[in-house]
């Protein structure tokens, strides 16, 4: 780590540490609501791709921010082997094409999914104290409390992870916020009481960890943990009695999510309630008109949210003087009309 003045044209490292150092959960979702604000053309952000091996799979998330600053991708290589994950995020300035910093993109992930998550709340859950119900107790779940604590007050959490110790240790992680966390000891206990519940776990044989038995009127919900065909958090009966479905990536969470997979199976239709994120922050389509409407917000993290977050970061780091300078860099090679 550095502490000089960057200049222009280099390349900067920032490193999983550095990211942590710079990042700002208030910014980041201001940041986040402006972007998803602003007008973009469907072909700046694709779907993502997946390749996959005997135990491995690259996915890549790329794009080019509406704003005209950077454009760039997020690389997640996994083995199951190995039972590894790298994250690697490049930038590009847009004017240039000259590559202005590669991001360990390991907390980026969860930050940005938090707080988009946050800014999606804002939007559902009736002005108020949050009275939130955690399902999980990970890395995710920590920093979603973190994230809605940034734009809300939080009137209490309960947290149900099936580990008594792993709830325990949620507690103590988040001890600096000195808001009220329980413990519970089932799902259903946990979101008994709550204006928002978080999904943010698979149980381990991908069984839904929430029933739409247990909703009651009123309710938000975020689900977070299941991005891919073979997961599952929320069964069918949720998505049945959802009145509005918000999603980040609309088409891929109807066609590549394991919840949305099995509602479908099992006739359940939701097309006509299921609206894009961008949608609701732009005002284009209404998001809850009633107090007793049950909401969900839905996401499988994309481009937009991994650029934003980190252009963000690199920006307070430059600033800061924080990271490191790479000595050589790629140079941009001009190409002849």
């Amino acid at each position: 780590m550095t502490t000089q003045t960057q200049p222009p044209g280099v390349t900067l490292f920032l490193t999983d540490a550095d990211v942590r150092l710079v990042f700002d959960w208030a910014e980041a979702a201001q940041a986040l609501r402006l972007a998803y604000g602003r007008a973009a053309d469907g072909q700046m952000f694709p779907s993502r791709t997946m390749a996959r091996g005997d135990g491995l799979w690259l996915r890549t998330l790329s794009g080019i921010a509406p704003d005209g600053s950077v454009m760039g991708a997020k690389l997640i290589a996994a083995s199951m082997k190995a039972k590894a994950v790298s994250y690697l995020i490049p930038l590009f300035d847009q004017s240039t094409t000259a590559l202005s910093a590669l991001i360990d993109g390991n907390a980026i992930t969860g930050f940005r999914t938090a707080a988009t998550s946050a800014v999606a709340a804002d939007f559902l859950v009736p002005p108020g104290p949050l009275r939130v119900a955690a399902i999980g107790s990970g890395f995710e779940a920590k920093a979603h409390i973190r994230a809605l604590q940034s734009l809300r007050p939080l009137e209490r959490v309960v947290v149900f992870s099936p580990r008594a110790s792993s709830r325990a240790g949620f507690i103590a992680a988040l001890a600096d916020l000195s808001i009220s966390i329980e413990q519970a000891n089932s799902a259903a206990e946990a979101v008994e009481g709550a204006n928002l519940i978080l999904c943010a776990a698979r149980s381990r044989d991908e069984s839904p960890t929430l029933r739409g038995e247990w909703l009651t009127p009123g309710s938000s919900i975020i689900s977070i943990g299941s991005t891919l065909p073979e997961q599952r958090e929320l069964d069918s009966e949720a998505i049945r009695r959802a009145d509005l479905i918000v999603a980040d990536m609309p088409m891929e969470v109807a066609n590549d999510t394991g919840d949305m997979l099995a509602a479908k199976a099992d006739g359940v239709s939701f097309a006509d309630k299921l609206i894009g994120l961008d949608q609701l922050i732009t005002g284009s389509r209404k998001g809850r008109t009633h107090p007793n409407q049950i909401l969900i917000y839905k996401s499988v993290g994309g481009a937009l949210q991994d650029l934003t977050v980190a252009a963000m970061c690199v920006q307070r780091a430059k600033s800061a003087g924080i990271g490191t300078r790479l000595p050589v860099s790629i140079t941009p090679v001009g190409k002849g009309r």
